[in-house]
């Protein structure tokens, strides 16, 4: 992680990546699920979220703005929490609003119950 982040502790950049980049990361991506929108536009908010994780290392720890690996590290780590998040409250919602259809499975999917009702052929 030095080589990522040269003026600053590895607990700090793991207090703003991880908890409060990765915090708002996980809060977007969950409000943009519960909107119904599609996890292409949570793939797109990351991107900005990123670029504000950066910023805020290089205003507080005089870190390089531009510097492109710790902004690639700092996109996958939005991206994962993000797409997590998404998934994760997608779930919930499939599970919760179409109870008589879907059913849990594991904490990320969701599968159709067994005495859902079927379709008539057409």
């Amino acid at each position: 992680m030095h080589d990522l982040y040269a003026n600053e502790a590895w607990w700090q950049s793991v207090i703003l990546t991880l908890i409060l980049g990765g915090g708002g990361a996980w809060l977007a991506g969950s409000a943009i699920a519960r909107t119904w929108r599609g996890i292409h536009v949570a793939v797109l908010a990351a991107i900005p979220m990123a670029m504000a994780v950066r910023f805020v290392h290089f205003a507080l720890f005089e870190e390089t703005l531009f510097a492109v690996l710790p902004w690639i590290a700092e996109t996958a780590v939005m991206l994962a929490v993000i797409c997590l998040a998404f998934q994760y409250t997608r779930a919930r919602q499939m599970v919760q609003q179409y109870y008589w259809l879907y059913e849990a499975s594991g904490p990320l999917g969701w599968k159709s119950r067994q005495d859902a009702p079927q379709h008539p052929p057409h």
